[in-house]
């Protein structure tokens, strides 16, 4: 946002907010990206054979050893569930 702000010559006392730069810039947010493009990733996962090393690691697959400390990483399904809830 800063770049974005700069090129307006716009600065954060100017107290405009980050969508209508964004509206003027024409640029999408960060996280419309990220969805589409974990889409995407997903649907060439899934067409690869199941033998692949990639469809071994999804998700699914137990990790042998201690688990890390503080909260659990999302999985890769449950990111994928949430996406297509925020989606439709």
């Amino acid at each position: 946002m800063r770049m974005l702000r700069g090129m307006y010559g716009h600065t954060r006392k100017d107290k405009i907010e980050n969508e209508d730069i964004r509206g003027k810039v024409g640029v999408a947010k960060i996280e419309g990206n990220m969805r589409e493009n974990r889409f995407r990733w997903f649907g060439h996962v899934q067409r690869r054979p199941t033998d692949a090393p990639v469809r071994k690691c999804d998700y699914g697959t137990e990790v042998q050893g201690r688990r890390g400390r503080g909260r659990p990483r999302k999985t890769l399904e449950e990111t994928l569930r949430k996406d297509l809830s925020t989606w439709i």
